[in-house]
């Protein structure tokens, strides 16, 4: 998984194919309980890139787009929205799974 690392970076990315950017920080348990099944969530679903994005890095970018939870994923297809999975609650493997296949 790709970490953003400017916002100049996030605006390419978000404006050229499709991404699904992962809300995260180093201090949430939550975030950490989804990393051992980002790999196998990745591979299946490789028509996305995935971005990490630290949300302590980006404050700025997560109050543009209300992230005021994590982790949270927001799905980016050429510069348009896709849907969002926002919130401050534990995410399963199943529910991240089921957001990225109603993101059609």
């Amino acid at each position: 998984m790709k970490t953003l690392e400017s916002m100049e970076q996030f605006e390419t990315m978000k404006n050229e194919g499709k991404h699904i950017f992962l809300f995260t920080a180093v201090w949430c348990p939550d975030c950490r309980m989804i990393e051992p099944v980002m790999p196998e969530i990745e591979s299946k679903y490789s028509d996305y890139e995935f971005v990490t994005v630290d949300r302590d890095d980006f404050i700025d970018l997560c109050i543009q787009l209300d992230v005021f939870g994590i982790p949270s994923f927001i799905a980016f297809d050429n510069g348009k929205e896709l849907g969002r999975f926002v919130s401050k609650n534990r995410k399963t493997q199943a529910e991240i799974e089921n957001f990225i296949e109603g993101l059609a």
